[in-house]
């Protein structure tokens, strides 16, 4: 479906600068005038926006713009300078990290899976931990999202070495979501595959997303993917949060130069 049918009914409302989310949903995630250096080098300047629980959020732009920084600000891998992230209303900085990342969910290029681990014990590796030995309730969870992510059975005890690309990047959604997380941090997860297993792993989440209701913020350098798989889309221009809105009003409305030119040769396909 074109981006400009499915967020027509979105409920953004613009504010100063950016697009935030309407005050009547509650916060998954908020950015308070989050700023990050990495010595002189700002990485990400001043971003101030929260994203709705249960929201599909794709954030894009040029390498180097702080995609991967902000979003590593949400586990706490990476501490602002200035400002705070606030997790379900939690500061992060005031979160015990270990307790902060078993409701978030971290999928990565590539996967990264154990290579020493069968896909059963890669699944069941943060399960594992959280059920303190309940073997029954960790099969159970292994199962089912197996189950979601499309994954068969008969691969459970295959090493990583022995998968596609296309399997070892489903096992390491499964991964990431086998502790049934509240958010789910996906940086450029599909970007090492090929078109047509890209293709099907995009509709494997946008599918997994419909079915959980899972906040997902998910990092790509796609902009056709951006708007495929975003309820909103997060442009980031030299750090900062240029435009949070739907993709038509990305589509419709860019909000500065840098977007129009990101989206100019996709306006006539999806605009109308």
């Amino acid at each position: 479906m074109p981006p400009c049918a499915r967020s027509a009914c979105s409920g953004v409302q613009q504010s100063t600068g950016l697009l935030h989310a309407q005050d009547d949903k509650q916060a998954a995630v908020v950015f308070e005038h989050v700023t990050k250096r990495f010595g002189d080098a700002i990485a990400v300047d001043d971003v101030d926006l929260r994203i709705d629980d249960g929201a599909f959020v794709a954030i894009i732009g040029s390498s180097g713009c702080g995609k991967t920084t902000l979003l590593k600000t949400v586990n706490a891998l990476v501490m602002p300078d200035e400002g705070r992230v606030l997790v379900h209303g939690q500061a992060t900085s005031s979160a015990d990290p270990i307790e902060l990342r078993r409701n978030i969910g971290y999928a990565i290029q590539g996967s990264v899976l154990f290579p020493h681990l069968t896909v059963e014990q890669n699944i069941a590796y943060v399960p594992t931990l959280l059920n303190s030995g309940d073997k029954d309730r960790t099969e159970a969870a292994v199962a089912k999202w197996m189950d979601i992510i499309g994954l068969p059975r008969d691969i459970m005890d295959r090493y990583p070495a022995e998968l596609s690309g296309g399997q070892a990047q489903r096992v390491g959604i499964a991964r990431a979501l086998a502790a049934s997380p509240d958010v789910l941090l996906a940086d450029e997860p599909f970007s090492a595959v090929d078109a047509i297993t890209r293709a099907s792993l995009q509709d494997e989440i946008k599918r997994i997303h419909r079915q959980t209701g899972i906040t997902v913020l998910f990092v790509t350098h796609d902009i056709d993917e951006a708007l495929d798989l975003g309820d909103q889309v997060l442009v980031m221009e030299a750090g900062r949060a240029v435009q949070f809105a739907p993709p038509c009003d990305i589509l419709r409305a860019p909000a500065t130069a840098f977007v129009d030119r990101l989206v100019t040769r996709k306006r006539t396909v999806y605009a109308r």
